[in-house]
């Protein structure tokens, strides 16, 4: 491959909006090998820059090149960060030409394993099942605690996941993105809780509790415990997708399925010890 110019490659790393289409033109004057190598050492940011600047038609011969030039990563973040995938995950390539094959393999591994560790919360659930006899009210709540950890630690994760893509943050900060997700957690917990327990005080006054229980600390209990796994899950999602990028996995791949299964677990047990340890239930 011919030695590339210094000062174009300079210019890349450089670009203003008013000399996109003059960085553009000096881009395409390279080969294809080569725009395919200027795309892998510039940053994100840059490579985009200059894509937008080209035919959609040429696009995507670079990211097929990237493929085979084994730059299967930097291929999904280019198109992901043009809106030609909407994730990571996704295929390079067009949905309906990659083979189910493929599709099936981007997918099953994780999922068949994480299905599997799904055993461990029908195990939890088990193990309290004295608590549930005790206080049915609980299990009304059950699946609230699953969806709050579950749909906060996605969206974390989910822009986590698009941070990483378009280098904005980098593994190394995995400190500054649990501080951040601490602190928005707490937000969020707090005003969740305040609504879980509203609803519990208001809505289910005609059920039946046990001797020396009242509905108060009932509603406070499961409050608190949507709240310890609201903190829990998000920050959770927003670092796991650094730990991915840290072991070279697929953020996108990984975390969805792990983060449910994680959510899963972890809320069945705060859950159940939080309402045990506050009502004195399970003795």
């Amino acid at each position: 491959m011919a030695v590339m110019n210094d000062a174009v490659f300079a210019a890349t790393t450089q670009i203003a909006h008013k000399d996109a289409l003059a960085v553009r033109n000096a881009f395409l004057k390279y080969d294809l090998d080569e725009q395919a190598q200027l795309l892998v050492k510039m940053p994100v940011s840059d490579a985009l820059a200059i894509l937008h600047e080209c035919p959609l038609r040429h696009v995507q011969i670079l990211l097929d090149r990237l493929d085979e030039l084994k730059q299967e990563v930097r291929a999904r973040q280019l198109a992901s960060g043009l809106g030609l995938i909407s994730s990571e995950v996704e295929p390079t390539g067009h949905y309906l030409e990659n083979s189910v094959l493929n599709h099936v393999k981007e997918r099953i591994g994780w999922i068949v394993g994480l299905a599997l560790m799904g055993i461990v919360s029908g195990l939890i659930i088990s193990h309290y099942e004295d608590t549930l006899s005790q206080l049915v009210l609980l299990a009304i709540y059950m699946p609230v605690i699953a969806a709050a950890g579950g749909n906060t630690g996605s969206q974390a994760a989910t822009l986590v996941v698009r941070a990483l893509a378009m280098e904005e943050i980098k593994s190394r900060d995995w400190l500054a993105v649990l501080w951040k997700e601490f602190r928005v957690a707490m937000v969020i917990a707090t005003s969740l809780a305040a609504v879980i327990i509203g609803r519990v005080i208001f809505f289910s006054g005609d059920v039946v509790l046990p001797a020396g229980m009242t509905l108060d600390s009932i509603a406070l209990a499961i409050g608190i415990a949507i709240s310890i796994q609201v903190v829990i899950s998000t920050t959770i999602g927003g670092v796991l997708p650094m730990i991915a990028r840290a072991l070279n996995l697929d953020p996108a791949v990984l975390v969805s399925p792990v983060l449910a299964s994680m959510v899963d677990i972890t809320g069945m047990m705060i859950y159940f010890t939080t309402v045990n340890w506050m009502l004195g239930l399970g003795h």
